[in-house]
């Protein structure tokens, strides 16, 4: 595996933990990448934006565009998988 690809692995994984802990299971794209940067990961919004597009086209989130931030929001399959109850490839196991 190379290491842009643990990154991004990690990255979703950390994506989908925080919105699961998130009140409503969602929140937008700034949070998120205050969110990623708590955790080590220094990432611009469009990086955020990116992997959010990743994870809703695997049914883990559902995103809605409010003007300049991207709102995104846990599905069940997200918490699933942010939780370790199921696995899906590109995206870190949880405690892996």
């Amino acid at each position: 595996m190379t290491y842009s690809k643990f990154v991004a692995e990690d990255q979703r994984l950390v994506l989908l933990r925080v919105l699961n802990e998130m009140p409503g299971y969602q929140s937008n794209s700034s949070v998120l990448v205050n969110a990623l940067s708590h955790y080590g990961h220094v990432v611009s919004r469009d990086q955020v934006r990116t992997q959010l597009g990743w994870l809703e086209e695997q049914g883990l989130i559902t995103c809605q565009l409010l003007e300049t931030v991207t709102v995104a929001t846990l599905t069940e399959r997200g918490i699933d998988v942010a939780t370790g109850r199921a696995r899906v490839h590109g995206i870190k196991r949880p405690g892996a």
